[in-house]
């Protein structure tokens, strides 16, 4: 198929109208009628023999043959949008939106609370936040940028790691006042211990501790498993069960003794925090300004 500048053209209001979510939204982004939309959508399915977009009254959705299509041209639409702004002298400039794919633990119990000052430096810029039990399709739903915790498992995007965070074992007096302090990490098979599902494996996760001298795995159980970070801290300190927490976000509660960190010589496991990026091409500067804040709130913990 030769080129066709129209084919281009089209491509650029698929990729606003999967950003907007909607023709109405995606004609706002680009300064068109919803009409003019519907025509260039429908231009654009003409041209390439297939349907790219399922439209309901409440939605609109990309076809398989669509998702397809535009996994492979989106790499190259952000490549136009960077060698664009690199040639206007842009590229430092932190503006627009950001859409951040975010691990339900990081957003409410590291940055709730420290994101006013984040906005205050970029005025120009707005981020949403999307908070799912699974990295989301970043091509296909605009999504720029994924932090999340845990080992790299999604092959087609670059992955850097960011930081590491202590895990830490913590019940509340009230638990330990009816069951008793456990002295050693081996003790917990016979305490109730707060469950956190692996979204990836579907068990929930193993109970591992890291001393000086050795690694140990401990079988532990529970009535009650979780799929939602903040819910199982609230249940710890409510004293219904011993948890393994991320370590960060939570210096509040150990100082007002509302939590009691167990076992202060096992600190040793590490969790790591990813950042994913869809494309191998330099990130734009919102994507490393909005990193290098998270980084520095984490530092200040």
């Amino acid at each position: 198929m030769p080129f066709d500048g129209r084919i281009l053209s089209g491509v650029s209001v698929l990729a606003a109208v999967i950003e907007g979510g909607s023709f109405v939204k995606a004609a706002g982004l680009i300064g068109i009628t919803d009409s003019g939309v519907s025509r260039a959508i429908g231009r654009l399915e003409a041209r390439l023999g297939i349907r790219l977009l399922d439209r309901t009254t409440r939605s609109v959705m990309l076809t398989d043959e669509g998702r397809r299509f535009y996994e492979e041209v989106k790499p190259h639409l952000d490549a136009i949008e960077n060698a664009a702004a690199v040639a206007s002298g842009a590229s430092s400039a932190v503006r627009g939106r950001l859409r951040v794919d975010i691990d339900p633990f990081f957003l409410p119990l590291v940055l709730a609370g420290k994101l006013g000052s984040f906005c205050d430096r970029y005025p120009d810029l707005t981020v949403e936040f999307v908070s799912r039990e699974h990295v989301a399709d970043l091509v296909s739903e605009g999504i720029d940028l994924a932090v999340r915790f845990g080992q790299p498992r999604h092959s087609s995007l670059v992955s850097r790691k960011l930081i590491e965070a202590p895990i830490l074992t913590v019940a509340a007096p009230a638990y330990l006042a009816r069951h008793g302090r456990p002295g050693h990490p081996s003790e917990l098979s016979a305490h109730r211990c707060l469950q956190f599902l692996d979204p990836h494996s579907g068990q929930p996760f193993e109970w591992e501790f890291v001393g000086v001298h050795e690694t140990l795995l401990v079988a532990t159980s529970g009535p009650l498993t979780f799929t939602d970070p903040k819910t199982m801290l609230e249940e710890c300190v409510a004293g219904t069960g011993i948890g393994q927490i991320i370590g960060w976000g939570v210096r509040h509660l150990l100082d007002s003794g509302e939590l009691i960190d167990l076992f202060p010589d096992w600190h040793g496991e590490r969790f790591p925090l990813y950042a994913y990026h869809p494309s191998r091409k330099h990130p734009p500067a919102k994507v490393q300004a909005f990193l290098d804040f998270c980084v520095s709130v984490i530092q200040r913990l």
